[in-house]
């Protein structure tokens, strides 16, 4: 019996220093079965703006309250399984330039899933055996460092787990 997904928007954001590493966070599955590495964020809270939830975002599970939003860099759609429940989550990812600091997480329920956090530069992004989330950060990261912030979104990357 396939489960119906519950449909949520939400925003990740890739911090990127200015020598080019990027800000993970490694996460257990609700079950332990597999680990990934995804960009710090979430999904929206009601009608919340995304300005707002990526301020939440950040601070719950950085303590980052401190930076500056840049650009919209990529569209994803994800369905996966999380726990019991089945997710379709529309993501918007952004920008975030910011001087390398240590993260603190606050929120105790991402506590539980959180492995470590780890900044990487991209040389070792790409040798890793890792899985990173989306598979294409790397690219998408050095699309933006060679050609800046796409003008316009032609298509939406679509992932179904």
């Amino acid at each position: 019996m396939t489960q119906t997904p519950l449909y949520r928007k939400a925003v990740r954001t890739i911090l990127l220093t200015p020598d080019n590493k990027v800000l993970m966070m490694k996460i257990n599955s609700p079950d332990s079965k597999f680990t990934f590495w995804i960009t710090p964020g979430g999904g929206l809270e009601g009608d919340e703006k995304i300005e707002i939830a990526i301020k939440r975002e950040l601070n719950e599970e950085l303590g980052l309250t401190d930076f500056a939003l840049g650009s919209l860099v990529w569209l994803r759609q994800h369905t996966f399984n999380w726990g019991k429940k089945r997710i379709c989550q529309n993501e918007e990812y952004y920008i975030v330039h910011i001087n390398q600091f240590k993260p603190v997480i606050s929120d105790k329920i991402e506590a539980e899933f959180l492995q470590e956090f780890r900044w990487w530069n991209l040389t070792d992004m790409e040798k890793s055996e890792e899985t990173f989330t989306p598979k294409s950060i790397v690219n998408i990261i050095k699309s933006y460092l060679k050609f800046g912030a796409p003008k316009e979104f032609t298509e939406v990357e679509i992932m179904v787990d």
